[in-house]
């Protein structure tokens, strides 16, 4: 029998209105699991498998990822990228610098500009990473289908979404 922190959900109830029992049931167990994967997401840290597991930190992997997936930036567009400040990426970047995963260079167009870059280091060490997580996402979702591992992604990449448009919607300068 699993843990009762890992039970599952009970299935929605259909088009239950807020403050219907079904529906505030299903919310404090969507609530609950978020809460129970949010810990054991930073007890794994999803780091993968084998040697290479925890071995990068979930700042370092998001802003070598995204170096990756949209090329050379300056620290305001991967600040505003990622939805958070300048100084905090600054501050991420800075050992991943220092240790030659990524380096500064002038802007292609502007060469007073300073453009952060995935390094040939910074490439190797992300697609080490990245594919000891890819094994441990296997291992995880190995009874899983297909469809289930596409709906669960699906879901997943909305929720995420959601959440970052909250963010930025309370970011923003409040109307009056």
């Amino acid at each position: 029998m699993p843990p009762q922190d890992m039970s599952t959900a009970a299935s929605p109830t259909g088009g239950s209105a807020p403050g219907d029992p079904g529906t505030d049931h299903l919310l404090d167990a969507l609530q609950h699991q978020v809460a129970v994967f949010a810990r054991r997401a930073e007890q794994t840290r999803l780091g993968g498998v084998g040697q290479v597991r925890n071995s990068m930190d979930r700042a370092a992997y998001l802003l070598l990822n995204r170096l990756d997936k949209e090329g050379p930036m300056g620290v305001k567009a991967l600040a505003a990228g990622m939805g958070i400040d300048s100084s905090t990426v600054t501050r991420q970047v800075a050992p991943l610098v220092d240790t030659g995963l990524v380096k500064r260079t002038s802007h292609p167009e502007d060469g007073r500009a300073v453009v952060l870059q995935l390094s040939p280091r910074g490439q190797t060490r992300l697609e080490e990473v990245r594919t000891s997580r890819r094994e441990l996402m296997s291992r995880v979702t190995g009874d899983w289908s297909e469809e289930e591992r596409d709906t669960f992604c699906a879901l997943l990449t909305r929720f995420n979404a959601s959440l970052a448009a909250r963010a930025a919607a309370h970011q923003q300068p409040q109307e009056g």
